[in-house]
């Protein structure tokens, strides 16, 4: 059993954390970096993942990554390399590899399929709400 400073303590770096990766998903974040603004170590952070968010510092990263990505690949203006770089990815291929796995989809493919059917809908919603 814990104590409950300590399940308290976890939740605020997990919630300072979370706020983190929110604000800067698109930076080269790494657990050891957010530790340390955190003013915690590497394993407090990594408990506080697993145990209060059941998830990894990397999973989250990724999860928040991947939901932007998909965001803007609904625009077709933006490359796909741009939202590579936008959402923290420096390599394409890398980018491409995560996003494959994460959405069982390649991100052109997803933009295709998915992103700009959205669009098309929510433009034929606005244009009726007039």
């Amino acid at each position: 059993m814990r104590r409950p400073e300590t399940t308290y303590s976890l939740s605020q770096l997990y919630s300072g954390a979370i706020e983190i990766v929110a604000r800067d998903y698109g930076s080269a974040l790494e657990i050891d970096g957010v530790a340390a603004r955190l003013n915690t170590s590497r394993r407090q952070l990594q408990r506080a993942f697993t145990e209060i968010g059941g998830t990894t510092f990397s999973r989250h990263l990724t999860a928040v990554r991947m939901a932007h990505a998909a965001e803007l690949l609904g625009d077709p203006s933006v490359t796909i390399g741009a939202v590579a770089w936008r959402v923290g990815y420096r390599h394409q291929a890398h980018f491409t590899k995560s996003f494959r796995l994460h959405h069982g989809a390649l991100p052109s493919v997803y933009r295709r399929r998915v992103a700009l059917p959205r669009l098309a809908a929510q433009l034929r919603a606005a244009r009726v709400a007039r």
